[in-house]
């Protein structure tokens, strides 16, 4: 049975409560996206297209394996990082606090607040031309769910723009095939939608109590720009430390986490049960598994692992778990690593039957 949404739903609002907010977030969105993200992926498609690559390693660069664990380390990719993901955190940042403060709370429960699948499908469209990492989607998930979107249709949107981002499906068709481009968009098309099945099943019914960051907030009340900062004040505070942190630890550990790649590596069972874990906890750039994948293949990885790392290396991180963890209930989100790193595994398998 359908878990309904436990928050009242707030009174309906005016249109001149409406169309404000609405056309503020559609500016933001699209002036936003276009800048970020649609612009700059159009151009890449032509590079991917004509050179089969989009770049190197940010695990290793040009070399089988990542450095060793040090401070170095950690400082080198953390910096790497976040050159790569600034503007679409910020953007992601912005566009959480004008759900927040500015879209009304009836308009969003309309649309998304309800525990079916149409919220579910609905939530996972939207986040097609969002096109962004993991991390970055996590702010505006939080902000969503804040607002009244359903457990479902928030984790469809935060599953869905890393998984089933179009760039990256394009990039994958001009550099690793058809092949490696089918797989990833079926698995991850399973990945999403079963993901925010899980969370229509389990979002509301988990022992305890959700945090209360997780409930639909009131309607925020005063002028319009203290809302907003307000909203973008505490999502700062809230979320940037812990994320950069983590990363930062994630950079350290990557010796750790990734093998030398090379032809010993195969197809072996317990290599890719390892990077299934590995690529589920690691956080990558949009795209980034792409040139992780190929780096590897070219020193004689097999088509296991490389399968593997190609559905869990995007859909989710430990750092965007930790950030969206104030929005949704733990158990939920250790579920979703859980699942995102068991259709790794299938993914690796078809690899192997394919003879990719």
């Amino acid at each position: 049975m359908a878990i309904s949404n436990p928050v009242a739903r707030p009174a309906p609002a005016s249109r001149r409560d409406v169309l404000p907010g609405l056309g503020l977030l559609l500016l933001i969105a699209v002036v936003g996206l276009f800048i970020v993200k649609w612009q700059p992926y159009y151009l890449r498609a032509f590079t991917a297209a004509t050179n089969h690559s989009i770049g190197a390693s940010i695990v290793s660069g040009s070399s089988a394996a990542p450095p060793e664990a040090s401070l170095q380390a950690a400082w080198d990719y953390a910096r790497a990082y976040f050159l790569a993901i600034w503007q679409a955190m910020v953007l992601g940042l912005l566009l959480a606090a004008t759900i927040e403060s500015s879209v009304p709370r009836d308009l969003v429960v309309r649309w998304l607040g309800a525990s079916s699948g149409r919220s579910s499908l609905l939530g996972g469209v939207l986040s097609l031309p969002g096109m962004m990492c993991t991390c970055c989607t996590a702010p505006v998930a939080v902000g969503l769910r804040r607002s009244g979107t359903a457990p479902g249709a928030a984790t469809a949107f935060f599953l869905g723009n890393p998984t089933l981002n179009p760039a990256v499906l394009v990039f994958l068709l001009f550099t690793l095939g058809w092949q490696w481009a089918l797989l990833r968009l079926v698995l991850g098309v399973l990945l999403v939608f079963g993901g925010a099945w899980a969370a229509m099943r389990l979002g509301g019914s988990l022992a305890g109590p959700t945090p209360v960051e997780a409930q639909p907030a009131p309607t925020p009340t005063g002028p319009w720009l203290s809302r907003w900062f307000r909203s973008l004040g505490r999502l700062i505070v809230q979320l940037l430390p812990e994320y950069i942190v983590i990363v930062g630890l994630l950079g350290f550990a990557r010796a750790f986490l990734f093998p030398t790649a090379g032809p010993d590596l195969g197809n072996s069972l317990p290599v890719m049960i390892g990077l299934a874990i590995a690529g589920t906890l690691f956080v990558i750039p949009t795209a980034g598994e792409i040139p992780i994948i190929q780096t590897m293949l070219g020193f004689g990885m097999g088509a296991g692992p490389a399968g593997v790392l190609l559905l869990t290396l995007a859909p989710v991180s430990l750092p965007s778990l930790v950030m969206v963890g104030r929005a949704l209930p733990a158990r939920l989100l250790i579920g979703l690593g859980v699942w995102t790193a068991v259709l790794g595994l299938v993914a690796g398998g078809l690899a192997i039957l394919g003879g990719l």
